[in-house]
């Protein structure tokens, strides 16, 4: 699909330093501040041109409305992490300025920068903790009172400890999300390793945990392998600097607008092809060379016959595979076995066989190529598999540890733990861990197997982020004792005993990641905490402290030791993270705090510049391995080999007591058309090789499928993100969200629409075997005929959309079902589901 076929240019996604600046499309909620007003320019221009003609800024010199301090903080509604200067006048927001020195981002952001002040300057904000009177949970009409944080805490603090002490410390669990504050998670395991509960579950399983465990499985660490910018040791670019982009599962330009634009200048320069996988055109596929469109859930069929066709025509880097591979001979033989054959693929995927092989050789002759993925391979019953041969694609052709290249497998791990100091106190021994999916909570309330969770708090919003909403919903009705923190009364709030009111990313200072290339930045709080509303990281200290006043089993003395009253302050909790977490002594607040781009993970010393490209091989890569763990010394890649391991015996050993192989065979979910291969679910369970602190079920690969649920339900679904605009469910809490996207579009294809006397802008209802939702048709030729599109993080508690007559939608997870998961990474499976569209 050609660029010039779509018009689309890359200010469709991207906007320039000024919020809401003329002839930008987009609405000017902010006022318009000059890029420069700060300094104290006496230009009369200053925004973009309009139509050829010179665009004057009104604002410039204005008393009331040039800004009296400008404060850099970070955006933090993508991967993208995109650094705001915010433009203050007594104190209040006036504009959001992108940063024009930091070279990826080149003072660029888009729409989504103007929505972080709109969550500050909100009537529907939490202010203060609140408990349950009454209601029944889930009811809107439940009532709260308003507590102090003293007996807030203490509540929890009550509940915590009267289940350790009746032997249930392993029914507590906690369920984070991707917009906690750096390091919390490591308070919370603290907290939960004093309890002796093991359930301090993250938010991965729902996210894109998968990419991660398949690089960690093939690499050594579960990275985002490159650097989007200038590699600070070498001097050169990295990912702008490739010959050719493969996109699978991935729409940059809505998802990650800014660092996409970076790819995209770069590309103009290289001449890079750009080839986007995904059931339906975006915008991200209107600009690629060429956009393929697979059945959903199908990359997996795809990615093993672009494999076979480079092995079998000895198109992969022979040098490099003597060198630095294991196990490629019998992949070889694997692949030849199965024939796994561009023509294969093709009945499965629904894709031309000469599409299949042109891929293939596009790829492996490319000079320098780059994979990208995010959730649409994460949320995929084969994931991990999935993942896996993307990175046997990228070790077999040499695409690995050189700029320019590597699996960028988006994901929303910090790379690497942060450590706290030696926990001194004793824990309790604890007995393993749920399993890691699917977003096992709600079983486990219901089955009470392998035990009934009675205590929950989250950070995130299961009522929306679940699979299976329905039987979520019954699984929250039924629990004992539920703790939601938030910014707004979300649904899940609405289940909770009591709820704890968050502060904004700006009313707090800290760290803040592009998790994609583990760049990380500080960013300073910009205004005042609304109301009463605290950071996550002072609630689990003060959570702590709440402990130390009624543990009578474990002395005061010992929880307030743990949790230094000084970790309130958080950059005294960061200089202890750096302290004690390997690869992270470089990364000083100090430091960060004067560079205006961010400082890349691992970074061992403050004379070490961070490291780009993973795996490089150069000697400031096997420093900061090294600084990893001595035992890294002289490794090049940190498995146990010292190089990529394809297949091991170990590790064939490793995966063998869950169903799968080092080298994985095809399946897919029961869902997709066609009677594909399957799986199975034993009901024991066994520990999880991947995360071994729990367990999972074994599955059997190659089941045959049955094409039954197709006879009610004839088309595939699939969920993600609505547009540009939005990023999970906060979003949907600002007007600007809400006024740009306030609508469920479902997109379907016109003939498909015409055979269910379908209109554009019908309303309509998907319906699959667990329930349905509603939306309003969008007529689009860029979907595939068998497949519906539902736009997900819309929820019926999002009261903004009512002010322009927005309806209150039910979550898009009420149609996939949770029973089919990835096994080994516990991801969820969002990516199909048997559904069908009606007229509402």
């Amino acid at each position: 699909m050609k660029h010039d076929q779509h018009g689309m240019s890359r200010r469709g996604f991207v906007r320039g330093s000024v919020i809401g600046g003329a002839g930008l499309g987009t609405p000017v909620l902010l006022p318009v501040i000059s890029a420069h007003a700060a300094e104290g320019s006496t230009a009369t221009g200053g925004l973009p041109a309009v139509d050829g003609r010179a665009s004057a800024d009104f604002t410039d010199q204005s008393a009331a409305l040039t800004p009296d301090k400008t404060v850099a903080t970070a955006c933090q509604f993508c991967n993208s992490n995109c650094r705001l200067n915010v433009d203050l006048k007594a104190g209040r927001v006036l504009a959001v300025r992108g940063e024009d020195r930091d070279p990826v981002q080149q003072g660029q952001v888009c729409v989504k920068a103007e929505l972080m002040p709109q969550l500050v300057y909100n009537t529907e904000r939490l202010t203060r903790p609140l408990r349950r009177v009454s209601g029944a949970k889930g009811s809107p009409h439940s009532k709260f009172e308003a507590v102090s944080w003293d007996e807030a805490l203490r509540t929890i603090a009550e509940k915590f400890l009267a289940l350790r002490d009746a032997g249930q410390a392993h029914t507590i669990a906690n369920r984070t999300t991707g917009r906690l504050p750096r390091g919390t998670g490591s308070l919370v395991a603290r907290l939960f390793a004093m309890l002796g509960s093991p359930n301090n579950t993250d938010v991965g399983p729902v996210c894109n945990d998968a990419g991660g465990n398949a690089l960690a499985t093939s690499f050594g660490l579960g990275n985002f392998t490159n650097g989007y910018g200038t590699d600070g040791a070498t001097g050169k670019d990295d990912l702008g600097s490739a010959s050719h982009y493969l996109f699978l599962g991935t729409n940059q330009a809505e998802t990650h607008p800014v660092t996409f634009d970076y790819l995209l200048r770069g590309r103009a320069k290289t001449k890079a092809t750009l080839t986007v996988v995904d059931p339906r055109l975006t915008p991200t596929g209107a600009v690629a060379d060429r956009w393929v469109a697979p059945k959903p859930h199908t990359d997996f069929a795809l990615l093993l016959a672009m494999l076979h066709h480079i092995v079998e025509k000895e198109l992969y880097d022979k040098a490099f595979v003597k060198r630095w591979v294991v196990g490629f001979d019998e992949l070889r033989a694997h692949l030849a076995e199965h024939q796994y054959t561009p023509a294969w693929a093709a009945k499965v995927t629904g894709l031309k066989a000469e599409v299949i092989t042109e891929m293939a050789v596009e790829y492996a002759t490319a000079e320098t190529a780059a994979i990208f993925c995010n959730a649409g391979i994460s949320h995929q019953l084969g994931a991990f598999d999935t993942y896996r041969v993307l990175t046997f694609l990228a070790a077999v052709t040499g695409n690995i540890g050189k700029p320019g290249a590597g699996c960028n497998f988006m994901h929303n791990t910090w790379p690497g733990d942060l450590h706290l100091p030696p926990l001194e106190a004793e824990v309790p021994e604890r007995r393993e861990a749920l399993p890691v999916g699917p977003d096992y909570f709600a079983e486990s309330i219901l089955t009470g197997n392998p035990y009934r969770l009675r205590a929950v708090m989250s950070q995130g919003n299961p009522l929306v982020s679940s699979a299976n909403t329905t039987k979520v919903k019954e699984a929250f009705e039924q629990l004992d004792f539920y703790v939601y923190t938030g910014l707004f009364m979300e649904e899940a709030a609405y289940y909770a005993d009591v709820i704890l009111p968050v502060c904004s990313g700006l009313e707090m200072e800290g760290v803040y990641m592009r998790r994609d290339d583990r760049a990380i930045r500080w960013q300073e709080q910009v205004v005042d905490r609304v109301g009463e509303s605290r950071p996550d990281w002072e609630i689990w200290v003060g959570l702590a402290h709440a402990m130390a006043e009624l543990d009578t089993r474990r002395p005061a003395a010992e929880w307030r030791e743990a949790f230094p009253k000084r970790w309130m302050d958080y950059p005294k909790l960061w200089d202890d993270f750096v302290t004690h977490t390997p690869g992270v002594g470089g990364m000083t607040r100090t430091r960060m705090q004067k560079r205006v781009e961010p400082l890349r993970w691992p970074c061992p010393d403050e004379g070490h510049p961070g490291v780009s490209t993973l795996y490089l091989d150069h000697p400031s890569w096997y420093r900061a391995a090294e600084s990893l763990d001595p035992a890294n010394r002289g490794k090049r890649f940190l498995t146990p080999s010292g190089k990529i391991e394809i297949t091991t015996p170990a590790l064939e050993k490793k995966l063998a007591g869950t169903g799968h192989g080092a080298l994985p065979i095809f399946y897919t979910h029961p869902e997709v058309t066609g009677k594909n291969p399957t799986l199975s679910y034993s009901r024991k369970f066994v520990t999880n090789p991947l995360n071994p602190q729990a367990v999972t079920h074994p599955v059997r690969l190659g089941v045959p499928g049955s094409d039954a649920v197709h006879r009610d339900f004839p088309l595939m679904g699939m969920t993600g993100r609505p547009s540009v605009v939005h990023f999970a469910e906060v979003t949907h809490w600002t007007p600007t969200g809400k006024q740009l996207n306030g609508i469920r579009f479902i997109q379907i294809h016109p003939r498909t629409a015409q055979r269910a006397g379908i209109a554009d802008g019908d309303d309509v209802r998907v319906e699959s075997p667990r329930g349905s939702v509603t939306g309003t048709a969008l007529l689009w030729e860029g979907i595939r005929t068998d497949t519906v599109f539902v736009p997900n993080t819309f929820g019926p508690a999002q009261k903004l959309g009512d002010l322009f007559g927005d309806p209150r939608y039910e979550a898009a997870n009420t149609l996939p079902d949770d029973r089919f998961y990835d096994n080994l990474s516990g991801q969820q499976a969002f990516k199909c589901f048997a559904c069908r569209v009606v007229k509402a």
